[in-house]
């Protein structure tokens, strides 16, 4: 046993016998042998200069502060992408030496050193700039206040509550708004920025450093992440627990077994884990890997299943949509996932709802799909579906009925409908399709404001919308109008008559027919409506373009087959200046990888959003596409991709980071 060691193992012991004599009054010890071990402990300290915050020599008291400081970090402290298939995890070990870790599931934390004494502590935040917690150290566990190490070192970790101790905690402490704690993860954020560390001592904080930002480069391997952290480990920190994963690419088993191993090991310790993490062992290495503004590409972070939720199913609440459809969305009793409280989630149609036999007052199991989309898994109480199809619509009050129709699969999916097409929920919506950014892009027609013109009968089409200057005098007479307001409005009108053939297109609102299918039929043809009109009127087959199936070609042909739709097609043209269609770039330029070629994008961009990017790939002169299939010639991969993201991996098909196909692009264009 070395020095630190030592040093660690009599501040146990002198803290069980504080414990039992002034809390128990039980002592365990007599006065004397404790203060032998005490004044034993006091010259080991001064001898190393090692001092742990729990240590009993450390008798000062805590000084609470009126307020948190930011700190800005010159180094950002960013997170890693995340994922949920142990494929994905394999396919980056292959790449290089790397180190498999628990994700502690607290509160980040940074720690900085200077000639052996911590000197500031502060928080994550944003990545770029945090709060300093410096305050609070002294209250914490198991951070050494003092080490011997002379140099300056900066280190980060996460601050935690172990699983034990929140579990008697929680029962005693409530949050801010008087309602208990739901996770360790929200006790510890409030815990460690509370401004008297008093909090923070009765609450059981530690500290475990999982990354070394400055120092411990003198070593001959200071390169490598384990060298260091095994530094930081005889330097008295309580490191965070990793498997060291060498040698040639590991199988999927290998790395599963691995996993298994870290997770038992953090139930062993009470260690609080909401994943595991993946990180090149070379320093040099991660840094060539880069970054994007979120996240670090050095890594990745392996997310366990989705976990769910117990809670009380209330009520369906249903909405008709701008196509007549009747949505189902569940209510329930709110429920904390990933910090966020959840209390509604989409209900799909009402096959969802008999295949669950969901009833109020059943309990449900919640997760959140990817992370991200909350959805009812289970229902604990079957056995009592009662039917639950409102007979009216909840808006017009019209007769609904149900439409049935087979998928790809052989399955029978039941949707409700309002039966009423001049049903004023149904007109609501059109109009806010028509006035979205992805249509006309009208900014100022909020769906309030629709809801008022509507009433008040100024629009009843969408070409009254371009003649609203005649009830002027009206509009800003009303609440929350004025001449300003009114302008505005009308220039935002009088802007959206500049349109093309792809805007004009997705207003007209054909089912399935969104940007990226208006893209490609403005390719197709040319930018013409008119030749789009008589192809569409007539028998033109649609299936015969990429990614056009049977459904969306009988949309198409439907659509047009109604004399309303088609008299609003031609009428409204006659409301708006049409700009020529914009020519190709880039679609000559020689060695163009992505000349018609099929590109999927997945997961969020962080440069553009979905319709942007598949705007670019088709000015690059690409093909957008939905799906990876062997057609698939690229994948843009963004963060928190999934399934499409594997698939690709298993044909071989290239996969782009959002940088290396905005490096690609730009070299087109030098």
């Amino acid at each position: 046993m070395n020095q630190i060691q030592k040093i660690t193992s009599l501040v146990q012991k002198l803290n069980e016998h504080r414990h039992a004599y002034y809390n128990l009054n039980a002592p365990t010890i007599t006065d004397k042998k404790y203060d032998r071990l005490f004044d034993e402990l006091q010259n080991l300290e001064a001898e190393t200069g090692f001092i742990l915050s729990c240590s009993p020599t450390q008798t000062v008291g805590y000084y609470p502060v009126s307020s948190l400081k930011k700190v800005q970090h010159p180094i950002p402290l960013l997170s890693l992408d995340k994922t949920k298939q142990v494929s994905e995890i394999t396919a980056l070990l292959a790449r290089n030496q790397a180190l498999l870790m628990l994700k502690l599931d607290g509160l980040t934390t940074k720690l900085v050193y200077e000639d052996g004494h911590l000197i500031q502590a502060s928080t994550r935040g944003n990545g770029e700039t945090g709060e300093e917690i410096t305050h609070n150290l002294p209250a914490y566990q198991n951070v050494p206040l003092s080490i011997p190490y002379q140099k300056r070192l900066v280190i980060t970790g996460e601050s935690y509550i172990h699983t034990n101790d929140f579990e008697r905690l929680k029962e005693t402490l409530t949050d801010s708004n008087g309602k208990k704690f739901r996770n360790a993860r929200n006790l510890v954020s409030g815990t460690v920025r509370s401004l008297n560390p008093e909090t923070c001592a009765k609450r059981c904080v530690y500290f475990s450093p999982f990354n070394v930002l400055e120092g411990l480069d003198e070593s001959p391997y200071s390169d490598s992440r384990q060298m260091r952290l095994s530094l930081l480990k005889e330097l008295g920190f309580d490191t965070c627990p990793y498997i060291s994963i060498e040698g040639p690419a590991p199988s999927e088993e290998l790395v599963k077994i691995s996993i298994d191993t870290l997770v038992a090991e953090a139930a062993k310790r009470y260690i609080p884990i909401d994943g595991i993490v993946a990180v090149f062992d070379s320093f040099s290495y991660s840094r060539s890997c880069g970054k994007t503004g979120h996240h670090y590409k050095d890594g990745l972070a392996y997310k366990f299943e989705d976990e769910q939720y117990e809670t009380i199913f209330r009520k369906i609440e249903w909405t008709p949509t701008r196509f007549g459809e009747i949505a189902p969305v569940g209510i329930f009793d709110t429920v904390e996932i990933d910090g966020c409280e959840v209390s509604r989630a989409s209900l799909h149609n009402l096959s969802f709802i008999k295949n669950l036999e969901l009833v109020p007052g059943c309990r449900i199991l919640i997760s959140k799909r990817n992370m991200i989309i909350p959805h009812i898994e289970e229902n604990l109480d079957r056995g009592r579906y009662q039917d639950t199809v409102p007979p009216l619509c909840p808006c017009c009050q019209s007769a609904t009925w149900i439409k049935r129709r087979k998928t790809s699969d052989g399955r029978i999916v039941e949707t409700v409908h309002c039966n009423n097409p001049a049903c004023d929920s149904q007109i609501l919506r059109k109009f806010e399709h028509f006035v979205s950014k992805k249509a006309l892009d009208i900014e100022g027609l909020s769906s309030a404001t629709l809801e008022r013109f509507l009433e008040l009968g100024y629009i009843d089409s969408f070409q009254d919308l371009y003649h609203l200057d005649q009830y002027r005098e009206d509009i800003t007479s009303l609440d929350g109008f004025g001449e300003k307001s009114y302008e505005r409005l009308w220039s935002a009108i009088t802007k959206s008559r500049e349109t093309d053939f792809v805007h004009f297109l997705v207003a007209m609102d054909i089912p399935m027919v969104g940007r990226t299918k208006s893209r490609i039929l403005n390719n197709v043809f040319s930018g013409s409506l008119n030749d789009f009109e008589y192809a569409a009127v007539g028998s033109y087959d649609f299936t015969a373009l990429e990614d056009f199936g049977e459904t969306l070609n009988h949309n198409i042909h439907t659509w047009f087959s109604n004399e309303e739709n088609l008299c609003l097609w031609k009428e409204l043209q006659k409301e708006m200046n049409f700009k020529s269609k914009e020519e190709i770039t880039m679609t000559n330029v020689k060695e163009n990888p992505f000349m018609g070629r099929t590109v999927v994008a997945t997961g969020k961009l962080e440069h553009f959003t979905r319709d942007e990017i598949n705007t670019k790939i088709l000015s690059l002169g690409g093909k957008p596409g939905n799906s990876v299939s062997k057609k698939t010639d690229y994948l843009i991969c963004g963060e928190k991709a999934g399934s499409k993201l594997t698939k690709a991996q298993s044909l071989g098909i290239p996969v782009l980071s959002e940088t290396e196909f905005l490096e690609m692009t730009n070299k087109l264009s030098a």
